[in-house]
């Protein structure tokens, strides 16, 4: 025999389920066999009702207008330009929300913990009436009240070179104006958002071990200097992976927003649908718009969340 010690005898193999196997494979061609009854349905009635088909109709004049635009647009462009436009709108919206909203609710979440008994009464309330309030009533009660607040029998001045009237909030001399659509959209949104974030922050602060206080006051720091030096950094690595979540809901909670009328991706889509009577291919788009984006961001803020932990690890 020979002197080399023998490992451990290998456990005796499974014998091969065919019955699961063929379970599955049956699963999987039924549900082959009802996606294929799908797309021949769906083409025979397209074909009988005589709708058209395909992407050439991106091409084609969009013949109406979009208010509210990042970037320029008038009726004698494509659909496909329409579109861009309204991912465009979306993008600038989405991302002046989760800049607005992070530090609301970073704030809210401080205060949440405040030794200050009115300013963490205050911010509880905050966080707890906008987290449980859906974000389309929120918009539309936003919106009734501007329509309420602002002036009805033309502009009248704010501050000087700023007039407002129920249509908006404009200065001439800058050349900007802030639409009430687009305000209601901005404002409903970073009320929404800054209630989830507050949360984030309280408990990514909680989270941090007592001990980390203290040792800071053994340093001579104060509590100001102990939570932007010692708390801060160890909470930004706590709640990195909700904050990406949130920016993620802000995106999608932007379609909203066709609530109150602003132009934002799914205010255009459905015009370019209604004006072209192709829902699939506009579902479609929509569906990989949406995809594309949250994909991307998502990507983006897990290599974000990675350097941060690298950097802290």
């Amino acid at each position: 025999m020979s002197g080399q010690a023998l490992g451990p005898p290998r456990p005796p193999r499974s014998p091969v389920a065919w019955r699961d196997a063929v379970a599955q494979a049956a699963a999987v061609a039924l549900v082959a066999a009802f996606l294929a009854l799908m797309v021949v349905t769906t083409a025979t009635n397209l074909q009988l009702r005589a709708i058209p088909t395909g992407f050439e109709f991106l091409g084609d004049r969009a013949g109406f207008k979009i208010a509210d635009t990042v970037i320029g647009f008038s009726p004698d462009d494509s659909y496909l330009r329409a579109i861009v436009v309204g991912v465009a709108n979306t993008l600038f919206l989405s991302v002046l929300v989760c800049i607005a909203a992070t530090l609301v609710g970073a704030l809210l979440g401080v205060a949440r913990l405040s030794s200050n008994p009115l300013a963490a009464a205050l911010a509880a309330v905050w966080t707890e009436a906008v987290r449980n309030t859906p974000p389309v009533l929120l918009l539309i009660f936003l919106y009734a009240l501007w329509s309420q607040t602002m002036p009805v029998d033309g502009p009248r001045e704010l501050l000087p070179g700023v007039v407002a009237s129920v249509r908006g909030i404009a200065a001439p001399r800058l050349g900007a104006r802030l639409t009430p659509e687009f305000a209601t959209a901005f404002f409903g949104l970073t009320v929404y958002t800054a209630g989830f974030i507050a949360e984030i922050v309280r408990s990514g602060i909680q989270a941090v071990a007592r001990g980390q206080w203290e040792a800071g006051r053994a340093l001579g720091l104060n509590e100001r200097q102990i939570l932007r030096l010692v708390i801060a950094p160890q909470t930004l690595r706590l709640i990195t992976p909700p904050m990406a979540s949130q920016y993620i809901n802000t995106v999608k909670n932007s379609t909203l927003a066709i609530a109150v009328g602003h132009s934002e991706f799914m205010t255009v889509m459905g015009t370019v649908i209604n004006r072209t009577n192709q829902p699939l291919e506009g579902t479609l788009v929509v569906v990989l718009v949406y995809l594309g984006i949250n994909l991307i961001l998502a990507a983006s803020l897990e290599l974000l969340n990675r350097r941060v932990h690298s950097k802290r690890g």
